[in-house]
């Protein structure tokens, strides 16, 4: 596969997983805590972000800054998956599902607040992409449901 990085075939994975993840989510029972199923989730990416760290990359002790904002990662981590899950237990995955774009917006923010880092233009054009085909999805669903009937 000439051309294509691991790195973009992890996010391809980690966009998999995550629906994955989402669609699953429904089908668990309303008595299974949140808490438990976000921090099962956790567990998951941390083992699988572990084995495809040992896997790409050479292995360093992180500085204790870098300690800090990994555990900072993690706690949002948390509490993020904690939230989606509640929200599609609870809600239409129509109504849901847009609120994926604001990951993206922070993930901006915490690129340039913490890295320093804005996206390039590629990136940009990406990030355009996919917010417009969501924005899309979401009003031809809309426009379906005004078309049917009520009976």
């Amino acid at each position: 596969m000439q051309g294509i990085s691991v790195y973009a075939l992890l996010a391809l994975g980690n966009a998999v997983l995550s629906a994955a993840r989402d669609l699953a989510g429904r089908k668990v029972g309303a008595e299974v805590p949140g808490m438990i199923v976000a921090i099962s989730a956790v567990v998951v990416v941390l083992v699988g972000s572990g084995v495809a760290h040992l896997v790409s990359e050479r292995w360093v002790m992180p500085e204790p800054r870098h300690l800090l904002l990994i555990a900072g990662a993690g706690l949002f981590l948390i509490f993020g998956h904690f939230f989606i899950f509640m929200a599609y237990r609870v809600g239409p995955t129509s109504a849901v599902a847009p609120f994926y774009y604001c990951f993206t917006v922070w993930a901006v923010i915490s690129g340039l607040l913490v890295f320093g880092q804005f996206p390039n233009a590629l990136a940009v054009c990406g990030i355009l992409l996919v917010v417009a085909s969501g924005l899309a999805i979401v009003s031809l669903d809309e426009r379906r449901r005004r078309l049917i009937p009520v009976a």
